[in-house]
C-alpha cells in the first residue's frame, strides 16, 4: 500500500509495556525465535514487492542460525542487519515493504542486542497496519499484536520449562 498521511512511524499498542516486561525476563535466544518468528510473517510484504532481493530473509535466516546454535561472529550480525536495513531503505513508496525489512534487520540484530526484538516486532505490526486497507488496519494490528505477545509468552514459557 502507498504511504498514508500523518500516521505514526511505528505501531505503538497496549501490549508494548507487556511485551517489555517480558523480553527483559527471556533469554536471547529465545527472543530471536520470536523476532525472526514476527519479522518472517511481515515478509511478504517485502517479498511480493522485491521478490529478487533476498537480504531480507537472509537475515531472518542467519538469526534463526543464531537461535539454534548460540553462535555468532559480530560481524556477521552486522552484516545481515545492516544488509537488510539497506533493503529497507532502497523502498520507495511502500511502507509495508520498508517496515517488513526493517523487521528482519531488527531480528537479526536480536543476537546481539535482545530489545531488537521489540523494534523486529513493531516493524512487523507497522508492515501488517501499511499493508492492509484503511479499514482493516486497527483489526489488523490488533490481530498481529495479540498473535505476537501470545507466540511471546509460548517462547517465554517453554523456555523456562526447558530450564526446570
Amino acid at each position: 500500500m502507498e504511504e498514508r498521511g500523518e500516521r505514526p512511524k511505528l505501531v505503538r499498542v497496549d501490549l508494548d509495556e507487556r511485551i517489555a516486561e517480558m523480553v527483559r525476563n527471556t533469554d536471547r535466544s529465545t527472543l530471536a525465535v520470536w523476532a525472526c518468528d514476527c519479522a518472517e510473517r511481515a515478509l511478504p510484504y517485502f517479498e511480493r514487492k522485491y521478490p529478487k532481493d533476498d537480504r531480507p530473509r537472509r537475515a531472518i535466516e542467519a538469526g534463526r542460525a543464531f537461535a539454534r546454535t548460540g553462535v555468532f561472529k559480530m560481524a556477521d550480525v552486522r552484516d545481515a542487519a545492516l544488509a537488510a536495513h539497506a533493503a529497507a531503505a532502497e523502498v520507495e513508496g511502500d511502507s509495508a515493504a520498508r517496515s517488513a525489512a526493517h523487521a528482519a534487520g531488527h531480528a537479526m540484530a536480536t543476537a546481539h542486542v535482545p530489545s531488537h526484538s521489540i523494534a523486529a516486532a513493531a516493524y512487523a505490526a507497522t508492515a501488517v497496519r501499511d499493508g492492509v486497507g484503511a479499514a482493516e488496519s486497527e483489526a489488523a494490528v490488533s490481530r498481529e499484536c495479540e498473535w505476537q505477545y501470545r507466540h511471546l509468552l509460548e517462547l517465554h514459557q517453554g523456555a523456562l520449562g526447558a530450564l526446570g
